[in-house]
């Protein structure tokens, strides 16, 4: 017996290490360094209906305990991620992985949703709701019960391949807007995505990344994230993917 497999909704991974969206780009970029088999899944990148080129440089920035990002959900479109992106990943990723869909309507994210469900490489939908790094849309979708709610709802009308929503925590209250997914029909949760942050150059005075605030990540955000995860965890009955160097040290 494997100690390490995992079911996440009717879904078996060899183990739980799944690569988190938009740090691994679709995988297969990493194929010639090492053997990505051994991952239990993949994230691929946040997917929009359109392509998007993303922020303007510069969108990284280091500072203590972790990075700030504002890349702006870049990506080639959902159409071209379908016919090239997993495509080329199948040729080197043996196992099914998870589409991150992002969206600035309600509409786009069900188009969007639609369209992934009928990938056969694909095994269940991460509907991000959570983003800091755009202007609309994304965070702002996230940021109430009742806009997750619609959101879930309406994805869950078109998806028959489970639907994990990913929540964002920078709100006031994490299980508010879990409870209210898991009462749209939601499978799963994901959370967390990065907390928003600002990074000031000393010599100019001035925020170093063009979006002055971005998406910050990194071992500092670890006890936030149990926190919320241990909350959310509390409070709904569904499963739930942490992310962001949350794993327990056995």
């Amino acid at each position: 017996m494997n100690k390490l497999g995992v079911t996440l909704s009717g879904w078996e991974l060899a183990n739980p290490v799944i690569a988190a969206s938009g740090t691994f780009g679709f995988g297969h970029e990493f194929a010639p360094w090492y053997d990505i088999n051994i991952l239990g899944s993949i994230s691929l990148k946040g997917t929009t209906r359109e392509p998007r080129f993303g922020n303007p440089a510069p969108r990284i920035a280091e500072c203590c305990g972790g990075m700030l990002n504002a890349i702006g959900l870049q990506n080639p479109g959902v159409k071209s991620v379908i016919s090239q992106e997993i495509p080329d990943l199948r040729k080197v990723f043996k196992k099914k992985v998870i589409a991150n869909v992002a969206g600035f309507s309600v509409e786009e994210y069900v188009q969007v949703a639609a369209l992934f469900d009928a990938v056969e490489e694909v095994a269940l939908l991460e509907i991000n709701i959570s983003c800091p790094n755009v202007k609309s849309g994304g965070m702002a979708f996230g940021s109430s019960a009742e806009s997750a709610s619609i959101v879930c709802r309406e994805v869950k009308k078109v998806a028959k391949k489970p639907v994990y929503m990913k929540l964002s925590p920078n709100v006031a209250n994490i299980t508010e807007i879990a409870q209210a997914a898991e009462a749209a029909g939601a499978d799963g949760l994901v959370l967390i995505n990065t907390l928003l942050g600002m990074v000031i150059d000393p010599a100019s005075g001035k925020p170093i990344v063009s979006t002055k605030m971005a998406g910050f990540s990194g071992p500092a955000i670890k006890p936030v994230a149990l926190r919320m995860i241990y909350q959310v965890y509390s409070s709904v009955k569904i499963p739930i993917i942490g992310v962001g160097v949350i794993l327990v040290q056995l």
